[in-house]
């Protein structure tokens, strides 16, 4: 293995992300440059009570999604393959776009740590089912209880907006499309799938949209066997774990001032949550950053002339809580995870040839 690769990911595209996230917040502090900023974001011992706060919420994060992945392999995985499963499967969605995600070869991590193919289908499936479910149901209720006007108040409310409702109405017609493939008519779903990736500038992918289709088949003869708790479980770990990650933005602002409407500032976040969905760089760096600064950078309780550089500074903090972690975490893991999962596998396959 060369030493600028981590297994099939390089070195490049773990620095591509960190490159464009620090150089977009470094460009607006720099831009309009305020020593009055560093007045505002002091490291007190409340600091860094909260940062601790904050990374304890990421930590709920990540215990959401171990329960829930450890439910749907009904107990097969056991709590340290599921951080591994989990860590791989975020380190791909942070070198990945946004709308790609890890979801793509989530089946593979799930499978080598010894999961049938169609269960680690099913599991990958019913992971996307009760997110987008999340989202479908928690975004109208903030929505409703908050306001439009309030949640996209500012100059760019409309723009703004316009982003979060494409990227709701996407994932409001995916968690259509899979519930009707897996609860409705799996092989009829296959046949749709396969036929418009047979159209015409579209063939390139087929092979791909065949494999999806089979996924969803088998998942949904996977699924047949879960009893009702097992669904009301799923979604308390989902909300859990969805939750727990919105909250760390509050927590982060605890650390620094005294906000007045922390609902709105979580309400916020579900919202920029959905808007980056049409991020096109990895793991939305650069547009996450510059999202959470234009987003949330008016309930700052600071003079307007420093609040986009202070709200920058927090969303550096918040990408370090929630983001490069995931970097770290993927590449000291896939490495080791490769050559276990890969070259054993050679390796008895060339015993059984000799």
């Amino acid at each position: 293995m060369k030493n600028n690769a981590v297994g099939p990911v390089q070195w490049w595209k773990i620095a591509i992300p960190i490159v464009l996230g620090l150089g977009f917040v470094v460009w607006l502090i720099a831009r309009d440059f305020n020593p009055a900023i560093f007045d505002q974001v002091r490291f007190t011992g409340r600091a860094l009570l909260f940062v601790l706060l904050a990374f304890l919420f990421m930590v709920g994060r990540d215990l959401g999604y171990m329960i829930r992945i450890r439910l749907f392999s009904r107990g097969q995985l056991t709590w340290r393959q599921a951080f591994r499963v989990i860590m791989l499967w975020e380190f791909t969605s942070a070198v990945t776009p946004s709308a790609i995600g890890g979801t793509s070869v989530a089946v593979v991590f799930v499978h080598k740590e010894g999961i049938p193919v169609g269960r680690s289908a099913a599991i990958v499936m019913l992971t996307s089912f009760f997110d987008e479910l999340y989202f479908a149901v928690i975004f109208p209720i903030v929505f409703f209880i908050v306001g439009g006007d309030r949640l996209f108040d500012g100059p760019m409310g409309h723009e703004l907006m316009l982003f979060a409702s494409i990227g709701y109405g996407l994932k409001l017609a995916y968690l259509i499309l899979l519930s009707y493939g897996l609860f409705l008519n799996p092989i009829g779903l296959k046949w749709l799938i396969v036929k418009i990736f047979s159209l015409p500038g579209l063939r390139r992918w087929r092979p791909g949209a065949v494999k999806a289709g089979t996924d969803i088949v088998r998942s949904a003869i996977e699924i047949r066997r879960y009893k009702p708790r097992f669904w009301l479980d799923a979604f308390a770990a989902t909300f859990l774990s969805w939750s727990s990650r919105y909250l760390v933005a509050n927590a982060l602002f605890m650390a620094f001032f005294t906000i007045s409407d922390h609902f709105l500032v979580f309400a916020r976040q579900l919202a920029m949550w959905i808007m980056m969905l049409v991020a096109p760089t990895p793991g939305g760096s650069g547009f996450a950053e510059y999202i959470f600064t234009n987003f949330l950078s008016d309930v700052i309780p600071v003079g307007a002339a420093i609040q986009v550089g202070t709200a920058a500074v927090i969303a550096l903090l918040w990408r370090l809580v929630t983001y490069y972690p995931y970097l770290i975490m993927g590449a000291v893991i896939l490495p080791r995870w490769l050559r276990n999962s890969f070259t054993k596998k050679n390796s008895t396959t060339a015993q059984k040839v000799d």
